[in-house]
């Protein structure tokens, strides 16, 4: 069913709030604006799903928001991060309880980050027809095979949320999916840091003083791109931003010289924006610019120790059933291979049972793999 009025929206709200859960997806788009353009609602209980339209003129959607903040029923998302971050924006409220059907896939061994069609195919024995999965849903009407589709994501997504929860009571990891979803009530994740924006650019070689320059300019274009509502790569290139930091240009001309930077740009107000970012980085004291992420070299034999960590990361996981990526990543490795107290998720709780206490243990030399990497023996003293 699709709702296009307000007085339908109030009635299934009210409706959805006596219910144990709710499922719930979203459609959007922001191919051409900074702020997603949020075009569809979809709600699912046992009994009745429906997708609301909130481009509907005149429409209210105020209530969907009031069932999203309700203590007393649970939502389920599938990767919800996103969706909560456009709720989030739009309504400033937190969505809560949360349940993410793709974290409890994780724990339930189907691999990193599995697709919903995937588990529906899997846990359903449903192929879902993703013939309107790339569609503009900013245009209107909606057609029928379009509202179709989208129903689909909450109506089958009850069915894998039961499946999945069933699973990690049986295996005694509900506390584990809970511990990782979790992470999505932090208001953190969706309040933005415009002074930590910097930290997403790559940058080769970099040096105390190119790292202050991009964080000025990283937070100006994340500013200059809310203000207009386009798109950031619109407004300067992560590749630019790079250069502009490692090359430090103070005026139009040099600014031009930039490889990214046009002309237009460069002799422009952006431009003169800019060089004044980049002028309030060039005279940051030393101490207070950021320190390379790189800063400490490697160890002797980093790169292979790393190897033989994901190696075991690999083993540890498969025999658990459990993606590796809930355990550690690249980084988290590096940190393990690299530092004498660590301070990564995989020494803490249950993944520490599962991987932690290993991985210290083949760093010490106290374990080490076999040649087909299967399976783990003790090194003799």
């Amino acid at each position: 069913m699709l709702i296009t009025n307000s007085n339908q929206v109030a009635e299934f709200c009210n409706e959805a709030s006596t219910a144990e859960f709710v499922a719930v997806d979203t459609e959007f788009v922001r191919e051409k604006t900074y702020w997603p353009i949020l075009c569809l609602i979809q709600i699912a209980t046992t009994e009745r799903a429906v997708a609301i339209d909130p481009l509907s003129n005149g429409i209210d959607i105020q209530p969907v928001y009031e069932l999203m903040s309700n203590p007393a029923v649970l939502k389920i998302f599938h990767s919800a991060s996103q969706d909560m971050q456009i709720m989030f924006n739009a309504s400033g409220r937190m969505i809560d309880p949360v349940f993410d059907t793709q974290v409890a896939a994780m724990v339930s061994g189907y691999g990193d980050q599995p697709a919903y069609a995937t588990l529906v195919q899997k846990i359903a024995g449903v192929n879902i027809d993703k013939r309107s999965q790339m569609t503009d849903w900013s245009r209107r009407p909606l057609t029928d095979d379009q509202v179709e589709y989208a129903l689909g994501d909450v109506i089958h997504l009850i069915g894998v949320f039961d499946n999945l929860k069933g699973e990690l009571d049986r295996a005694g990891r509900t506390e584990w999916a809970q511990e990782e979803m979790s992470h999505l009530r932090d208001q953190d994740l969706y309040d933005l840091d415009l002074r930590e924006l910097w930290r997403r650019v790559r940058l080769r070689r970099p040096t105390r003083r190119a790292l202050a320059i991009l964080r000025e300019i990283t937070e100006w274009r994340e500013l200059s791109a809310q203000n207009r509502n386009i798109p950031r790569g619109w407004v300067c290139k992560d590749e630019a931003l790079a250069e502009i930091a490692l090359n430090a240009p103070r005026t139009a001309t040099a600014l031009e010289r930039v490889r990214g930077v046009t002309e237009r740009f460069a002799n422009g107000r952006d431009g003169q924006a800019m060089l004044e970012a980049i002028q309030v980085g060039i005279e940051l004291p030393d101490d207070q610019c950021p320190d390379p992420e790189n800063g400490r070299p490697p160890l002797r034999g980093h790169e292979n120790l790393v190897a033989l960590l994901q190696a075991l990361l690999k083993l540890r996981c498969d025999e658990n059933g459990i993606a590796a990526q809930l355990i550690a990543n690249r980084k988290d490795l590096d940190r393990i291979a690299t530092e004498d107290e660590p301070d990564v998720k995989a020494l803490y709780g249950w993944r520490r049972k599962i991987y932690g206490d290993d991985a210290l243990s083949l760093k010490r030399g106290e374990i080490a793999l076999t040649a087909n990497g299967l399976s783990v023996r003790v090194v003799p003293a």
